[in-house]
């Protein structure tokens, strides 16, 4: 039976991504037309319209031939009456029903919308139990007749979308456009970090993440036969999300539970042989009035402003002898004051293994080097570990005088220290990277834990050899940059009649190029480039983690361009034999041009203008978005497009050099300093 979709509704900013077009022109088809749609729903400033309705218009005036069937089925969630944190419980049910049991979901979208309603919540009670256990072990609550007659059409939609994609990959999607959609509402642990976590709490049976969000952490648990897998979260609607995503993801045994952990932990009777933890940062609302006698409290009770310390505790009192947590931490919880007794208990004992502290910008907030605590629960019998594991993989300087390594790099870096350290309970000391440090030398006045104030620098830093053949290369760099100076032209006095021009939108439609948007999904050690690479011109330094089917995965090819859709940079990266193959991380989209039709460079080049982003740009209170099909740029035919191509080819090479000459001259810089200080140098 043809779904009935009317009842969906889209803004005009949902009709302006619909079409390729500015929400300025959706406001002006409403005025100069009068069959536009009339608002269904909405505000009198933010009106909605019938999905359907506008669909028809559209096609009647020639402005739309066919809705992909994602941004199809996005619309339908997005515009659901519910919300669209209800329609992603409603679809992650529905998946599963259709995942585990296809028959049953077959028979039942032969029936109408109304009696699929009255039909769904058996069969999907019975698919969630199996899964993720009963009403009372699981924080999923299968809807009722009258939620899910509104839900009908969009969950046929999805259906036909996992016919294409697969089940957990269309989730997956789902999930991300909402995460994508509302980055305040959500604290994401991005997959780089997830998967380092959860190799470094080891192959453990059971694995618990007690502020388990979105389920990241959990979903970066390799599977394996007979895993369990629990989640907790005080917020209802994401464990019920984790449990639905993880079930989707994997046969592991999955429950979770909506509770406040710290206050009312439901899994206060449960051990796990693993804790990964993303806590939240600086809550000063975490229970310590409430909390001072709590049996968890083995190593002091923390402070207010401790939080944090809470966390590491609470994960320390959920393990089994023996187990290992992984805890992502803010750094000022390696050295507060109001922490030090409780650090110094923890050394002491023996639970805290090692302290690492990540890149700048590894997982949010993006402005800090956050530090994973690996910490194992010490047994009646265990003897206090004599040595702490400090590793730096923050700010470490490629071979090639790059800003940072890829994260494979820095991940391959920490697991190479922690399981040496974790063998024989020491580890070679590497300058600038990692050193196994003696409890005792930590338990002092103010039990400082943060790596960089206890590694040596690296030994090349001051060292006289080296800095000469940087300065040597800074030499060669400086001469380069300044032979690619670009020249400048003089302007013909009788002017040039300024061509026509088109929008990235309107090629797209056309056909001149087809857009993409960046997931970051891959199959597992797949380079992502991600928009700190298009920013500085790096290699594809991100790594997918999940086994995503190759043809859903967006992976770069030569020629193809690629823009940031935040941050209110103006940037273009054409990619060449080096980036290309890396899939598409998020925040970026690709854009690839039809030969035929467009020159890279000259796509790439307007793509930069000030001005244009300025148009295309739409600003919250504290981030910029780019609408990507807004941008501008001349109607030329190719060969008119040539002589711009060389130009910015020119500019690209006189950039790149530019950056080369600014990391030379700053690790020059910090390695004179370094030699001054450390006596490595003299002062003549």
């Amino acid at each position: 039976m043809k779904p009935r979709d009317d009842a969906t509704e889209v803004t005009a900013a949902g009709i302006a991504r619909l079409t390729g077009v500015g929400r300025a022109a959706v406001s002006n088809w409403r005025r100069r037309h009068g069959d536009f749609p009339k608002p269904v729903g909405g505000t009198e400033t933010s009106p909605s319209f019938a999905l359907a309705d506008v669909e028809r218009w559209l096609r009647a005036q020639g402005k739309l031939v066919q809705v992909p069937l994602r941004e199809r089925v996005w619309q339908q969630l997005a515009g659901h009456p519910a919300g669209p944190v209800t329609a992603l419980l409603h679809t992650g049910c529905a998946l599963l029903l259709i995942r585990d049991r296809p028959p049953a979901w077959l028979a039942l979208a032969a029936v109408s919308d109304e009696r699929l309603a009255r039909l769904l919540p058996g069969e999907l009670e019975d698919v969630v139990t199996a899964r993720l256990g009963t009403r009372r072990e699981r924080a999923v609550r299968v809807p009722g007749p009258t939620e899910l007659l509104p839900s009908a059409p969009l969950l046929r939609a999805v259906a036909e979308l996992a016919a294409e994609l697969g089940a957990q990959q269309t989730y997956e999607f789902l999930l991300g456009r909402q995460t994508d959609a509302n980055p305040r509402q959500y604290t994401l642990t991005p997959p780089g970090p997830a998967a380092l976590m959860a190799e470094l709490a080891g192959p453990a049976p059971t694995v618990l993440d007690p502020a388990c969000g979105t389920g990241a952490l959990l979903r970066a648990v390799p599977q394996r036969p007979g895993r369990h897998l629990y989640g907790q979260d005080s917020a209802p609607e994401l464990a019920a999300l984790t449990a639905l995503r993880l079930a989707l993801h994997s046969d592991a045994s999955v429950r979770t539970m909506a509770a406040d952990t710290l206050r009312a932990d439901a899994y206060d009777d449960r051990r796990a042989d693993a804790v990964l933890c993303h806590p939240p940062f600086n809550d000063r609302n975490w229970g310590h009035d409430e909390l001072a006698y709590d049996a968890r409290w083995e190593y002091g009770f923390p402070a207010r402003a401790e939080s944090e310390l809470a966390w590491v505790q609470h994960a320390l009192a959920r393990l089994v002898d023996g187990g290992t947590a992984v805890l992502l931490m803010p750094p000022a919880a390696a050295s507060r004051r109001s922490g030090r007794r409780i650090r110094a208990d923890l050394l002491r004992r023996g639970a805290l293994r090692a302290v690492i502290a990540l890149p700048v910008g590894a997982a949010p907030p993006y402005n800090l080097p956050l530090h994973i605590w690996v910490l194992r629960r010490p047994g009646p019998a265990t003897r206090p570990a004599p040595e702490l594991l400090l590793v730096e993989a923050a700010g470490v300087l490629a071979a090639d005088g790059r800003d940072r390594q890829p994260w494979s790099a820095v991940r391959d870096a920490v697991l190479d220290a922690w399981h040496h350290f974790d063998r024989h309970g020491t580890a070679e000391e590497r300058p600038g990277l990692a050193r196994s440090v003696p409890v005792l030398e930590l338990l002092d006045d103010e039990v400082d834990l943060a790596p960089a104030r206890r590694l040596p620098p690296a030994t090349t830093g001051g060292d006289a050899p080296e800095l000469a053949s940087v300065r040597e290369s800074l030499g060669e760099a400086l001469r380069r940059a300044a032979d690619l100076t670009p020249p400048l032209a003089p302007k013909d006095p009788a002017g040039t009649p300024h061509p026509p021009v088109t929008t990235v939108g309107e090629l797209a439609r056309a056909g001149a190029l087809t857009l993409h948007t960046g997931t970051g999904a891959g199959s597992a050690g797949t380079p992502v480039l991600t928009d700190h690479d298009v920013l500085t011109g790096g290699a594809p330094s991100g790594a997918a983690l999940d086994g995503t089917p190759d043809d859903t995965v967006v992976r770069t090819e030569p020629g193809d361009v690629v823009v940031p859709v935040f941050g209110g940079g103006a940037a273009a990266l054409v990619v060449d034999e080096a980036t290309a193959g890396a899939a598409l991380g998020r925040g970026l989209t690709l854009l690839r041009p039809d030969p035929a039709a467009l020159d890279p460079w000259f796509l790439a080049g307007f793509l930069r203008g000030t001005a244009g982003h300025r148009r295309a740009s739409s600003y919250a209170s504290t981030a910029a978005r780019l609408d990507v099909r807004r941008l501008q740029l001349p109607r030329l035919p190719l060969a008119g497009q040539r002589a711009y191509s060389e130009r910015f080819r020119e500019l690209a090479a006189f950039e790149d050099a530019l950056r080369l000459v600014g990391r030379l001259g700053e690790r020059l810089v910090r390695g004179m300093h370094d030699g001054l200080t450390e006596d490595a140098l003299p002062p003549e």
